[in-house]
């Protein structure tokens, strides 16, 4: 199957929520540039952001679910009840440890 490039953010969290929150919903992923930062300044910064890799077969339903999670942005950051990090409000799964958020 091809890969198709779905999510790219310069923070490596917010790629490893991602690659979780689709992981969650059976979709395989992989992870690219993930250690790449350390050729900043011979590479353009954009080149070296963590992707998020989907095969073709997955890459509409990624997307959708990606859609939905940024769509969520807005919303007031959050508490992990397990393991006490804190989270964006957009995001669906505890970055750290996988947890759900407490009920809102």
């Amino acid at each position: 199957d091809l890969m198709k490039l779905v999510f790219t953010h310069p923070n490596h969290f917010a790629v490893i929520h991602i690659r979780h929150l689709l992981e969650s919903r059976r979709i395989d992923c992989q992870v690219r540039n993930e250690f790449a930062v350390g050729a900043m300044g011979e590479l353009a910064p954009i080149d070296v952001w963590p992707e998020l890799w989907v095969t073709d077969d997955d890459e509409a339903r990624a997307r959708e679910l990606i859609d939905e999670a940024t769509a969520q942005a807005d919303e007031a950051d959050w508490f992990c009840g397990q393991c006490g990090e804190r989270n964006a409000g957009s995001f669906e799964l505890c970055w750290a440890c996988g947890a759900e958020p407490p009920q809102r």
